[in-house]
């Protein structure tokens, strides 16, 4: 099917030119250290995936402590996303998850540098993965499996 029979396609059914637009780039705010390189590999795995990231170079832990995110859950970067706090490797898919479904929280965390998550894959990493959850942080600092990985 040609484009613009695809186009007038979706005219008939009611659909509009902005179905077919790309999504407007989502800004992220990320703080992580300047050599850091599986900081990097997650950055560009968001910015694959409609996310503009304002890289902030000067580390994470006064961001995380200003979010609100337990150290616990502590990982190589932090970011903040729609009033999210969003801690490590947490694939680009659960932050749009989060966004859209906007739960009371302080945001998602994946603790520690699992293998296989986002950043922390591919040949870099010999295509290794292992098991991982994303964690929903609740505003009491508790939490809940938002996702599981390889499981």
């Amino acid at each position: 099917m040609k484009r613009r029979d695809f186009v007038m396609a979706g005219a008939a059914l009611g659909l509009t030119a902005s179905v077919y637009a790309k999504p407007t780039p989502t800004a992220i705010e990320v703080w992580k250290s300047p050599e850091c390189g599986c900081c990097k590999g997650w950055i560009a795995h968001l910015e694959k995936n409609g996310f503009v990231a304002i890289v902030h170079n000067e580390g994470n832990t006064d961001a995380r402590k200003a979010l609100g995110l337990p150290l616990q859950f502590g990982s190589c970067h932090t970011a903040k996303v729609g009033g999210y706090a969003i801690e490590g490797h947490v694939p680009a898919r659960e932050i749009r998850r989060l966004l859209q479904e906007r739960p009371k929280a302080v945001g998602l965390a994946v603790p520690a540098m699992p293998l296989g998550s986002p950043g922390m894959d591919g040949p870099d990493f010999d295509h290794q993965t292992q098991p991982y959850d994303v964690l929903l942080v609740l505003q009491d600092g508790s939490t809940r499996v938002y996702q599981s990985y390889f499981r």
